[in-house]
């Protein structure tokens, strides 16, 4: 009975000790299987022996071995790679290269999770680009592939495997090229701020994004704040050695930021309102980088969130504050005329430059014309990433789609028309609620009024347009869009 119970106990102690064996193995498994690509751009799984055997050698007996974290056991192996010669270095070098090439497939996973659906690629797309190590034990005199090139310039006293391969996948030059030409420019906000410079604010907000000498001069005020304030611990900061991502600023920053610009209107800017001014700054140069740099869809930020409540022209003083109370039927009155003309000159602005647009196409190509038509209602109304609508048109590519809807220039043709529109009409209007004297005075504050209001509507179809989801409410701009278009398919149907 004692031998029998012995001899489960025994049997147990046997099952318990290969199962451990076993989870280490699953737990280590990563670093000798390579993930790689086969000659049609699949992603696969290949096994490389020696690693395998080798991990299992060095690993399996240690203590608390269940426990022991990646970054233990990288260390322990660039240990073994960094001080040792011949096959043990080289076997440690290539478990290495193994684990990084788990990473940089979920950077990819990652950047098709986050820009992928919209701009029209898959990781298929992505994985040429980053995964073309071979699993050879030496390496080549001829080509450093991507995961030899993270390994030579990794420090485990100053970063994580992962956190550096996730830097450099991203900063690699061949996949920023196609990223750029799919419209994602990979690079904080705050980094884009950092590197650009005041004086360069007149060509990119003027000539490129046609805004205002009134409307350029703030946005240079709020960079140099922002230079003065955030540029400058963050180059103290890379003094003292640190390259970590550029972060958002902090509540410190902002009011340190505000203390600038307090000697402007801008002073009474809250931290979000001055956060959110920084980042539609931001927003604005990533577009021009994307750009000049031939990109072929010009936006990714996703910062700002839609639809934006305040109104510049609900903020405008009344002449004499005390009498505020007595004034606000008529203000209301005023602003309930002002709403209607913002509509009606937005639903006429869009009428007008999609009716110029199909005209110029027609002369050159009628079908190009009746493909704009339905890129735009598949796009605006049906909520279609590019690469979608080029399948349905039975075009070559979503930069295709993307040459042909010039989203960008659209938006802006639709910005100046309401600009005309809307200025003549709402000054009409304000003399029937204030007097010449007073209309005068609030001339300017009354365009400057208009631009932001123009700007806000433009401002909201942007970043739809990033982040176009059927289950994301749509903007004033593609609401009144989507009727046009909807009238006139009746019509063409009809």
């Amino acid at each position: 009975m004692t031998a029998k119970i012995m001899g489960d106990k025994s049997s147990q102690h046997q099952f318990k000790s290969m199962t451990n064996v076993n989870n280490q193995v699953m737990n280590f498994s990563k670093y000798w299987m390579l993930v790689t690509i086969d000659g049609m751009g699949e992603r696969k799984l290949k096994e490389i022996t020696v690693a395998k055997t080798f991990i299992i050698d060095v690993f399996t007996n240690l203590r608390g071995i269940d426990e022991m974290s990646d970054t233990l056991i990288q260390k322990q192996l660039f240990n073994l790679f960094e001080n040792n010669t011949g096959e043990q270095s080289l076997l440690a070098q290539r478990s290495l290269l193994c684990f990084i090439s788990w990473n940089i497939e979920q950077v990819c996973l990652q950047l098709v999770r986050q820009f992928g659906n919209f701009h029209g690629f898959t990781q298929r797309d992505l994985l040429p680009y980053v995964l073309d190590d071979d699993g050879s034990l030496q390496p080549s005199n001829k080509y450093q592939c991507v995961a030899r090139q993270i390994l030579q310039t990794f420090d485990p006293e100053k970063s994580s495997l992962s956190s550096w391969t996730s830097r450099k996948v991203k900063q690699h030059d061949p996949l920023n090229k196609f990223l750029l030409e799919c419209g994602v420019y990979l690079i904080s906000d705050w980094a884009i701020l950092n590197d650009t410079k005041t004086q360069q604010l007149p060509k990119i907000l003027g000539e490129f994004h046609s805004l205002t000498s009134i409307e350029i001069e703030r946005s240079q005020k709020i960079l140099a704040a922002y230079h003065s304030i955030y540029r400058i611990e963050r180059l103290e900061q890379r003094g003292r050695g640190y390259r970590g991502r550029c972060k958002v600023p902090t509540t410190e920053q902002l009011e340190k930021m505000r203390g600038i610009l307090n000697q402007t209107e801008m002073s009474k800017f809250s931290h979000e309102r001055l956060l959110g001014k920084l980042q539609k700054l931001a927003s604005q140069l990533r577009e021009y980088r994307i750009y000049v740099r031939g990109g072929k869809f010009i936006r990714d930020s996703l910062d700002e969130q839609l639809n934006q409540k305040y109104t510049l022209l609900e903020n405008i003083p009344a002449e004499n504050s005390e009498n505020l109370t007595t004034q606000v039927d008529r203000t209301q009155e005023f602003l309930q005329a002002y709403r209607l003309q913002m509509s009606n000159c937005l639903d006429s602005a869009l009428n007008s430059v999609v009716r110029s647009r199909v005209g110029k196409l027609q002369k050159k190509n009628s079908e190009k014309a009746n493909n704009f038509t339905t890129a735009l209602y598949l796009f605006h109304c049906k909520r279609l990433s590019m690469g979608e609508i080029a399948k349905k048109l039975g075009l070559r590519a979503q930069d295709t789609v993307t040459r042909l809807l010039k989203l960008k220039e659209f938006r802006a043709d639709v910005r100046q028309e309401i600009l005309l529109k809307l200025r003549e009409s709402i000054l009409d209007i304000a003399q029937n609620y204030s007097t010449p004297e007073r209309l005068k005075k609030l001339d300017l504050q009354i365009n400057e009024a208009i631009e932001e209001e123009i700007n806000k509507v433009i401002s909201q179809a942007d970043k739809e347009a990033s982040t176009i989801k059927s289950n994301i409410p749509m903007s004033c701009f593609s609401q009144t869009l989507c009727k046009q278009l909807e009238e006139r398919r009746k019509i063409h149907d009809s």
